[in-house]
């Protein structure tokens, strides 16, 4: 299940959105994959630039000064990173389609603080449901899970017009947000406590989306002042 576009225009245009979508962009192909003359080097920046959960319980255990940057650089710096184009293009996707109404619900300032807190609550959950993984935590989709949530809190009826595949079968429709934000959420929940969690290799950091979502959910109606109360005005149904 693909969103494509939700029916809630934005009232300004989403200059902060937008600059996150141009600074993943930019660092991916830039930073990681060499576009400036750095070569193919994506794996030593991941590593280099990545959130290693064991750093963040234990600082400074499992490498000598100057090796890497400061565990408080990186919690930072692995928003940014992205594994696979693929994973960048999943996540700039979803960014674009929740993040303007989110970032239009608040002022600019606020969403640049709710992204990176939301961020920041994702790799909590998730160094502390592995805190020793040495596996380096990468992307922008604890940030966005945040987004989300916060997108079917406030926004629970807009409707978002969704690519869905059944089989080898493939459809577009148009589905309240909250049951495709709730059904992404399920996706997260599922394989969160039904795979061993352990730190020996890579994959999806599922604790990071579910901890970011929840932090959306809680927290939106602190930072959002500005919000699109009449959104749903068009799928009502009239009283006679």
């Amino acid at each position: 299940m693909i969103p494509l576009k939700d029916d809630i225009p934005t009232r300004r245009t989403p200059v902060v959105t937008i600059a996150l979508i141009a600074i993943n962009v930019i660092v991916y192909f830039a930073f990681e994959q060499g576009l400036l003359g750095l070569g193919d080097v994506g794996n030593e920046r991941v590593i280099d630039f990545g959130a290693i959960p064991s750093e963040i319980t234990d600082p400074g255990s499992h490498a000598t000064p100057g090796d890497q940057p400061s565990f408080v650089i990186t919690i930072f710096t692995s928003m940014f990173l992205h594994g696979s184009l693929l994973h960048l293009g999943g996540n700039m996707l979803f960014l674009w389609i929740f993040g303007n109404n989110i970032e239009d619900s608040m002022g600019r300032l606020r969403f640049v603080a709710f992204y990176l807190l939301g961020g920041l609550a994702a790799l909590g959950l998730q160094v502390a449901t592995d805190p020793n993984s040495m596996v380096p935590t990468i992307g922008a989709s604890g940030a966005i899970a945040a987004v989300l949530g916060a997108y079917a809190r406030l926004y629970p009826r807009a409707r978002v017009v969704t690519l869905v595949f059944i089989v080898i079968i493939f459809t577009v429709v148009t589905l309240p947000a909250l049951l495709v934000l709730g059904l992404w959420f399920l996706l997260q929940l599922l394989p969160a406590f039904s795979e061993p969690i352990t730190g020996a290799g890579g994959g999806v950091a599922y604790f990071a989306h579910i901890g970011g979502f929840l932090f959306g959910v809680l927290t939106i109606k602190l930072f959002a002042n500005n919000v699109h109360e009449d959104y749903d005005r068009a799928h009502r149904t009239p009283v006679y």
